[in-house]
C-alpha cells in the first residue's frame, strides 16, 4: 500500500540560508524575496517543489486584532503578551469595531499585497495562519492562569472561551471580506490548531473544549474537520469521534506515537519524523524509523529540513519516501 509523505523547509533554515534575520521575513519585502530565491537551488537539488514567497508564518493575527501586544525577536518565534491579568477583566472584554484596524494587521496586509505585485508566484492574501483554537487563544490572552480557571471560576472560563470563539469567527469573516471583495466564506475543509487544549483532562474536556470546537468548525462551514493539537493523550481520542474530526495532526508530541494512534485514533492521522530525530539519528536509523512509522499506516508522514548540515540525511529520507509512495 502506498505511503504518502510531506516535505518542507523550515522558515528558520530558509532565513539562515539567505543570511537574513527571521524577524525581517515578517516585515521586509526584499528580505522575503531574497529568502525564497536563495532556497531555490536547495529545492532543485532535492527534487522538491520550490516554496512560494509569502510573509513568515504567524499564528497570532486574531489576538493581535484584539489588542494583544507581540514581540518579534531577531531570530526566534514571535511572543504574545497577555491582555488579561485578573479573572474580573474577562467581564469587560469587548470585540473591536474593526478587526483589521490594528497597526500590525494593516502592515501585514500591505506587505502581502505588495508581494503579489512584485512576484506573480507569491501566495496571495496571506498575513498569517487564520486562528488559534479557543483554548490556546484563551491562554494567549490570559497566560497560564487560564488553565486553572475552569476549576476556580468555571463561569468566567466559559465567558472567555465564548469570547475567543466568537471573536475568531468574526475576525476571519472580516479578513475574508477584505481579501475577497465581500464574498461569503464558502464551505470547504477547515483546520483548527489548538495545542493547549490537551492541557485540559478528559474529565472536563467535554465541557470546556468540545462545544467551542464544534462552534468554530460550524462557523467556518467545515466540510472536513482537520485538527492540529499537540498535547492530547489517548483518553482524549474518543472526543475526536464525537467531534467528527476527519484528520488529526499530533505535531511534535513525542508521547502520541504512531502505534498509539493506530490503536486509538478514530480518524486519519499524520505522523512526523521530528527535528530531534533528524539531529540525533544516522541516515540508516532514520530509514528504519520511517519504515516503522509506516507500519501504523498514517495518512501522511511529514518531515522538514531545518539544518543544511542534514542534507544527506534528507536526501536518503526523500528517496525512501518516494519509493514507498509508489
Amino acid at each position: 500500500m502506498a505511503q504518502p509523505y510531506s516535505f518542507s523547509f523550515s522558515e528558520s533554515l530558509m532565513a539562515k540560508n539567505a543570511g537574513i534575520s527571521l524577524k525581517s521575513t515578517h516585515f521586509d519585502i526584499d528580505a522575503i524575496l531574497k529568502v525564497y530565491d536563495a532556497i531555490k537551488p536547495f529545492a532543485e537539488e532535492l527534487g522538491v517543489d520550490v516554496p512560494k514567497p509569502r510573509l513568515a508564518g504567524f499564528g497570532y493575527p486574531h489576538v493581535v486584532s484584539l489588542g494583544a501586544p507581540v514581540e518579534f525577536p531577531e531570530d526566534g518565534e514571535p511572543n504574545v503578551f497577555p491582555l488579561i491579568h485578573t479573572p474580573e477583566e474577562i467581564d469587560h472584554l469587548k470585540e473591536p469595531d474593526d478587526y483589521l484596524a490594528a497597526p500590525l494587521i494593516q502592515q501585514r496586509l500591505k506587505i502581502s499585497k505588495e508581494l503579489v505585485k512584485r512576484r506573480s508566484d507569491a501566495v496571495p492574501n496571506f498575513i498569517g495562519h487564520s486562528l488559534e483554537g479557543p483554548i490556546t487563544t484563551a491562554v494567549l490572552l490570559m497566560g497560564q492562569d487560564f488553565l486553572t480557571l475552569p476549576y476556580d471560576d468555571p463561569k468566567r472560563a466559559h465567558r472567555l472561551l465564548n469570547f475567543c470563539t466568537e471573536s475568531a469567527l468574526h475576525y476571519i469573516a472580516a479578513l475574508h471580506r477584505h481579501c475577497y471583495g465581500n464574498a461569503p466564506v464558502e464551505p470547504g475543509p477547515r483546520g483548527i490548531p489548538d495545542d493547549f487544549a490537551g492541557m485540559l483532562p478528559p474529565e472536563i474536556f467535554g465541557e470546556f473544549v468540545v462545544p467551542y470546537w464544534n462552534r468554530i468548525y460550524d462557523g467556518l462551514k467545515s466540510t472536513e474537520r482537520h485538527l492540529h493539537s499537540e498535547l492530547l493523550r489517548e483518553k482524549h481520542m474518543p472526543f475526536l469521534r464525537d467531534l467528527k474530526i476527519t484528520f488529526y495532526d499530533p505535531s511534535a508530541d513525542q508521547y502520541v506515537t504512531p502505534e498509539l494512534l493506530k490503536r486509538s485514533c478514530p480518524c486519519r492521522f499524520m505522523s512526523r519524523i521530528q527535528s530531534w530525530d533528524l539531529r540525533d539519528l544516522t541516515a540508516e536509523q532514520l530509514e528504519k524509523l520511517y519504515q516503522k512509522i509506516a507500519e501504523s499506516k498514517p495518512y501522511v508522514i511529514a518531515f522538514s529540513m531545518d539544518d543544511v548540515n542534514r542534507r544527506e540525511k534528507i536526501k536518503r529520507l526523500l528517496k525512501l519516501a518516494r519509493e514507498m509512495e509508489k
